[in-house]
C-alpha cells in the first residue's frame, strides 16, 4: 500500500492551501457531534492530534490547556494562524501522530479528527495516544470506519490502493483498533454518510498500566 509517513507530510503540505475548501463546511456538524460527547472540565490539558488547519478549534472550550499536532509544517502554520484569529492560546507543534514527543500520561483528552484512516499504521497511532492519556482519559476520534461486524470485502480492499494513496483507508474497523490499542468505546455514532463516518468517544480504563 503506498502509504508512508513521507508520504502523508508531502500530499498534506499539497493540500494544505484548498483543505479549507473541501473540509470546513462538509466536517462542521460531524467536529461539533463528536466535541459534544466529552465530558468538558475547565482546566483540562487537550491534545490534538492531526490538527490539520484548526477546524476544531471553534468547538472547543476556551477554559482548557490546547496543545495541536500535524505532521506537516504547512498545517501546523495555519492551525497557529486560526488559533491566532481565534485569540486561542494553542501550542501547535508539527510531531508524527504514531510517536508523539510527550510524556505518559500528560493529557486528560486526545482528539484524532480524520486520522485514524490515514496513519500508515493507526494501531502505533492509538497506542501512542493510549500512552500520553493519563488513567480514565478521553479519546474523542471522529472518521470514516467499515463496520466492525463486516470486513472490507475484495472490491473494496482494491479500490483502497488508490483511495489510501490519495487520501483516505476505507477499510479499518475501530473495534478491532481501539480494544487492541487498550481503549473502552463508551459511545459509538454515526454521523455523515450513512454511517461511513462515525464518532467515537474512548477511554483509557482507569486502572489500564497500574
Amino acid at each position: 500500500m503506498f502509504n508512508t509517513t513521507a508520504w502523508n507530510r508531502l500530499r498534506y503540505t499539497a493540500y494544505a492551501p484548498f483543505y479549507d475548501v473541501v473540509a470546513a463546511r462538509a466536517f462542521r456538524r460531524p467536529r461539533r457531534i463528536a466535541l459534544g460527547q466529552v465530558d468538558w472540565e475547565p482546566g483540562m490539558r487537550v491534545l490534538l492530534v492531526g490538527a490539520g488547519t484548526g477546524l476544531d478549534l471553534p468547538f472547543l472550550p476556551h477554559d482548557i490547556e490546547l496543545h495541536a499536532t500535524d505532521l506537516a509544517p504547512a498545517m501546523v502554520k495555519r492551525t497557529a494562524k486560526r488559533a491566532e484569529t481565534l485569540r486561542r492560546d494553542v501550542e501547535c507543534r508539527v510531531m508524527d501522530a504514531e510517536a508523539l514527543n510527550y510524556p505518559d500520561e500528560h493529557f486528560d483528552a486526545v482528539i484524532m479528527h480524520l486520522i485514524i484512516a490515514v496513519m500508515p499504521n493507526p494501531q502505533r497511532g492509538l497506542t501512542e495516544a493510549h500512552r500520553v492519556l493519563k488513567s480514565g482519559g478521553q479519546l474523542c476520534v471522529m472518521d470514516k470506519f467499515q463496520p466492525d461486524e463486516q470486513p472490507a470485502g475484495a472490491g473494496r480492499r482494491l479500490l483502497n490502493h488508490l483511495t489510501s494513496a490519495l487520501a483516505t483507508d476505507i477499510t479499518r474497523q475501530a473495534q478491532p483498533l481501539f480494544a487492541e490499542a487498550g481503549f473502552t468505546i463508551r459511545h459509538d455514532e454515526p454521523v455523515l454518510m450513512n454511517g461511513l463516518f462515525r464518532a467515537l468517544l474512548a477511554t483509557k480504563p482507569a486502572l489500564a498500566n497500574r
